[in-house]
């Protein structure tokens, strides 16, 4: 993996979310997902920032759902994986299992 292929922790975090949200996946489902797996608030201005950063690599896209009531006539954007984004969360996954392959307890 090149230096340029690599992910931040925060667009790890991300695409894994997505990934497991499916097509569930806009900012407050995302938020609320992390912060039920990781215990991490987060704003919703970072994970649009990361999104738009992701779909700016090819690795998200995105989609305008349809105008609702609730959101005063607004439309929600949902997040997907593209097959890139699904890569590199596979990619990531694999380099952090040889990291911690064979790693040993740390002392008592």
């Amino acid at each position: 993996m090149s230096k340029g292929e690599y992910l931040g922790e925060f667009e790890i975090v991300i695409l894994s979310t997505l990934q497991r949200l499916g097509d569930a996946a806009y900012g407050v489902t995302i938020r609320c997902a992390i912060d039920e797996r990781t215990g991490r608030s987060v704003s919703i201005g970072a994970i649009y920032a990361t999104l738009r950063r992701l779909e700016r690599k090819g690795l998200v896209n995105s989609r305008l759902g349809e105008p609702t009531a609730e959101r005063g006539g607004r439309a929600k954007r949902f997040f997907a994986l593209e097959a890139a984004g699904v890569e590199a969360v596979e990619r990531s996954r694999a380099m952090f299992a040889r990291l911690w392959e064979d790693l040993p307890e740390p002392p008592a």
